[in-house]
């Protein structure tokens, strides 16, 4: 079954205001009509099943309609962020082998070096209408490619099918317990996984509404409370932290009745964190995680049920979890290893990398790359990650990419990067390099060389000269030393 006829079904002659942005307001019926219009257009500029569609955008609703419409046409999504630098940007659509480009107008001079057919959005509302009925796909189809950073430094995109999606957002739908009377609070990145399969696409399953927002600010969230009666908001630890900032008096001049409870993903939520948030709304949050290679939701914990502080919670349904030691042997409850996951919501692959897939998988299990345990009533929780990714407001960040762009850069003769904890960002790259004797570096040039390569987010904040870098016994620089040293602490 297409992934759009979620949509499609709900589409025609549905007067439900589906979408709420700004002041606008969209119903069911006009996002059908939207998408069908980029569908036709896409048809007319030759865009056949299985071509890959960019879309390269922010929060906004012809992200929604551009998404349904490459669907519709049998089209292969690839969400891409746009804070990605050019560099980075040629990348993935050269590695995709993107054939048209949907983008937000603002990111035109960006993308002038892009030789690619494309379609601007403000463009989208001029479009002729034609009904279009989703092409027929098939389960195993691929529906969209993420990618996400490997540990080469390099992105690798992950192959999501309309079966790994359509799964994925019926066990979110069973496990959240929302129906048509929510509205979701949508101010996570539709680019990323958590965004798209919990903030778009379950709420459509549940003919329920979505209060999308362009950027996060507390008082954004608060007001979209109050005005348009949001009920769900689904945030990372970052937006938790920042929204328990704000002064009484201020919340106290917005109607908050209509929130039921929140859901945290992306990142570990500090448990201080999550005790300030619920001191002053009043309103419980339930963790839950998944990497974009599962669709990305694995568990959370039961909404009104059991809730576990620290613990991810348990699987959705039909998503199966365990721990697995380094031998792909299943482990007791207690014990500590990678946690594994298997189920229909598990991605096809990585897009031109049989070698990354096949590593990634115990027989049927996918392997997070995350050192956990599962206790006696079956709740997951993170002790650490098995990979030296760092998460900055629940987007990945490998130290390698970075690693490689300094190793360019004369006069550096050893470089590292770890994640530094911040109480709003989740954590931070910072990098530590030894200089070649009798060289000079300046910090600031360097800073400058990174920005062009790297988004903003993946900059390190501070680069330190150090004498030598802690070693293992093979002479391998040392993630763990090296944290122990400077955060003084066990990583």
């Amino acid at each position: 079954m297409n992934l759009a006829t979620i949509l499609y079904k709900k589409g025609p002659k549905n007067k439900k205001v589906f979408l709420y942005f700004n002041q606008q307001e969209y119903t069911f019926e006009d996002a059908e009509k939207r998408s069908s219009s980029i569908a036709n257009y896409l048809q007319a500029n030759g865009i056949k099943p299985d071509d890959k569609v960019a879309i390269i955008s922010g929060n906004r609703p012809e992200f929604i309609f551009s998404y349904f419409g490459i669907l519709k046409v049998g089209g292969i999504v690839v969400p891409v962020n746009p804070l990605l630098t050019p560099f980075e940007l040629s990348y993935i659509l050269e590695h995709s082998d993107t054939k048209f480009v949907i983008y937000d107008d603002q990111l035109k001079p960006k993308l002038q070096h892009i030789k690619i057919n494309s379609l601007a959005m403000g463009q989208i509302s001029s479009l002729e209408y034609k009904p279009f009925i989703p092409l027929d796909r098939n389960d195993h189809d691929v529906a969209a490619i993420l990618y996400t950073s490997g540990t080469t430094g390099r992105p690798k995109g992950a192959m999501l099918t309309h079966k790994n999606l359509l799964s994925n957002i019926k066990s979110v739908s069973k496990a959240i317990q929302c129906d048509e009377k929510d509205k979701f609070i949508l101010v996570l990145p539709l680019f990323h996984s958590f965004g798209a399969t919990v903030g778009m696409l379950t709420p459509i399953n549940l003919n329920a509404s979505i209060i999308l927002l362009p950027r996060f600010t507390p008082e954004s969230v608060l007001e979209s409370i109050s005005k348009q009666k949001g009920t769900v908001f689904l945030g990372v630890p970052s937006m938790f932290s920042l929204l328990s900032m704000v002064k009484e008096e201020e919340i106290a001049g917005f109607d908050l009745s209509s929130w039921r409870f929140c859901i945290s993903g992306g990142a570990p939520l500090p448990t201080a964190v999550l005790e300030a948030f619920e001191r002053k709304y009043g309103v419980m949050i339930y963790e839950g995680d998944g990497p974009t290679e599962c669709s990305p939701v694995t568990s959370v914990n039961p909404i009104g049920g059991k809730r576990k502080i620290g613990s991810i919670g348990t699987p959705i349904p039909d998503v199966k979890m365990a721990i697995m030691d380094d031998n792909c042997n299943l482990l007791p409850p207690g014990s500590e290893g990678e946690i594994v996951v298997k189920g229909p919501n598990v991605f096809k692959g990585y897009y031109k990398d049989e070698q990354a897939t096949k590593e990634s998988f115990c027989g049927e299990y996918f392997r997070t790359g995350d050192i956990g345990k599962m206790d006696e009533e079956g709740y997951f929780y993170i002790i650490d990650r098995k990979k030296d990714m760092i998460i900055v407001n629940g987007m990945n960040v490998y130290p390698r990419e970075i690693e490689e762009l300094l190793y360019k850069i004369d006069g550096i003769k050893e470089a590292a990067c770890i994640g530094k904890p911040h109480h709003l960002h989740g954590e931070i790259p910072v990098c530590y390099i030894v200089i070649e004797e009798g060289k000079k570096v300046d910090i600031k040039q360097i800073n400058q060389e990174l920005r062009k390569y790297l988004a903003p987010y993946k900059v390190p904040r501070s680069i330190e000269i150090v004498e030598s870098l802690p070693k293992t016994s093979t002479g391998k620089i040392s993630k763990v030393l090296l944290r122990e040293k400077v955060l003084g602490k066990q990583s």
